[in-house]
């Protein structure tokens, strides 16, 4: 692991153990110990359940380019992308480019095609979180009291969330525009670059056109908008079931919608590209909402802790086991995302 990945990594531990220490580690304890394990247990299986969700939407974009992946393959390939989106400092999109490189790698198919699925799938996770974002942002304004500052950052965040998708939208749709951001992205590599790269533009265009073509024939398939739109929303479901599970594990009974609130602020802070998967500040911003929200923070701390452990940390682990399967060219791929 890089230096710098490592120190980001050592700031968010050191940013929950400061929040933990405030709050008291001898009440966290004790709410844990208290702790309904069957509840636990069932989160634990909603998550699973979430891992055969993921395979089961990437899949569909797969077999739409006759891209031919086992789920059983796509499965792990799944839990690397998010592990590596977990633990590097990329904006929850370090792994995407990876888990493209291992779809091409074991399908034997272009890469253009392996990552405009990876493309697609994140598309489609886009749209329900928009919605549950508009609605949990009116929830919060009008429930939980927020200062307006934090209201207008939320405001701003979706804003900036919904133009940065449209405007990959448009790039992976409109050939002009997709030509011209191709073309400034290879100027600005070459100028950085040391290396001489011949035909460079060539291969670059080849490759955009490449990529468009397949997110056009995404598009028109109905199995991608008929089945992976709704598996979408199913799978947000469950995020927030998951969190409600662990909750009630504790004998705290809160609402769906500010647990949707909640996950959605926090979801945004973990879009920031400054620590791995928001380590920290995502778990300190969802026990200060959960204690606003009106639960005990020894409870918010408790169930945040334990949320995350299945949520970040279990998938996190399980990805970085199945790694190594892949073979050293995914492993130095996974080392150029840690730079």
């Amino acid at each position: 692991m890089k230096h710098k990945t490592l120190l980001l990594f050592l700031v968010g531990i050191g940013i929950l153990a400061v929040m933990v220490l405030f709050i008291g580690p001898g009440q966290i304890e004790s709410a844990i110990v208290l702790a309904n394990p069957w509840y636990i247990a069932l989160a634990v299986v909603i998550q699973l359940a979430e891992y055969g969700l993921w395979t089961e939407r990437w899949s569909i974009t797969i077999s739409s380019l006759g891209i031919f992946a086992k789920k059983r393959h796509v499965l792990p390939m799944l839990l690397v992308g998010l592990a590596i989106n977990n633990i590097t400092p990329s904006g929850r999109g370090g792994g995407e480019p990876v888990r493209a490189y291992i779809l091409g790698k074991y399908s034997n198919s272009p890469m253009e095609n392996a990552f405009a699925t990876v493309i697609a799938d994140r598309g489609l996770d886009t749209f329900p979180f928009v919605i549950l974002a508009i609605v949990a942002i009116i929830y919060s304004v009008l429930y939980l009291k927020l200062a307006e500052w934090i209201v207008l950052a939320l405001i701003l965040s979706l804003i900036i969330l919904l133009i940065a998708f449209f405007i990959i939208l448009y790039m992976c749709l409109n050939e002009e525009a997709g030509k011209r951001i191709t073309l400034w992205i290879v100027r600005v590599v070459k100028r950085f670059s040391r290396k001489e790269h011949p035909r460079i533009e060539k291969k670059a265009l080849d490759a955009m056109r490449g990529f468009q073509d397949s997110i056009r024939i995404m598009i028109k398939d109905r199995n991608v908008l008929m089945y992976g739109l709704p598996l979408s929303f199913v799978i947000w479901v469950f995020e927030i079931v998951r969190v409600y599970v662990v909750f009630a594990a504790f004998g705290a009974h809160v609402s769906l919608g500010v647990i949707a609130a909640v996950f959605v602020i926090a979801t945004l802070i973990g879009m920031i590209p400054l620590l791995p998967g928001g380590l920290g500040a995502v778990d300190g911003i969802m026990i200060l909402m959960y204690s606003i929200a009106g639960v005990p923070p020894s409870i918010s701390a408790a169930a945040t802790l334990v949320e995350r452990l299945i949520s970040f940390w279990m998938t996190s682990f399980l990805g970085m086991a199945v790694l190594p399967y892949f073979g050293t060219g995914v492993m130095e791929k996974f080392s150029d995302e840690l730079k």
